[in-house]
């Protein structure tokens, strides 16, 4: 979801991954419902860790930030990027995925989590969308 909003309100400007502490292979269907909602595709997108971004090429120590969005993927990216001279920001930003019990209390949890990312990104770097 991070990545989808970041590119909708500031383009491609700005190179932005997503990455996790683990692979979950698919997009979850309520973060796509979430982000269809305000122009965000995701149906495309492709979910990968760590490890698959740095096995892709990507070496974390051309990033300028990184944001984690967990205290398991901020521990994972201070133990990674030690050595680098980079920032690791950590953003408590809830974690949808088993809230809720009925369809529409599960989509609107991953509509909090979607407008939490959205005012982080617009109180961290400004716009709209």
């Amino acid at each position: 979801m991070a990545e989808g909003i970041m590119k909708k309100l500031y383009g491609f400007e700005t190179y932005v991954q997503s990455v996790g502490v683990v692979n979950d292979l698919e997009i979850d269907g309520f973060a796509i419902a979430a982000c269809d909602e305000i122009g965000v595709a995701l149906n495309r997108h492709k979910s990968r860790s760590f490890d698959e971004l740095e096995e892709n090429g990507e070496a974390l120590s051309g990033f300028d930030l990184i944001v984690a969005l967990s205290p398991a993927s901020q521990r994972r990216a201070l133990d990674l990027t030690r050595f680098y001279h980079l920032t690791v920001e950590y953003w408590p930003i809830m974690d949808p995925t088993g809230l809720g019990e009925t369809r529409e209390q599960k989509l609107n949890a991953y509509r909090q989590t979607r407008d939490q990312l959205v005012d982080q990104l617009k109180r961290k770097w400004g716009g709209s969308l």
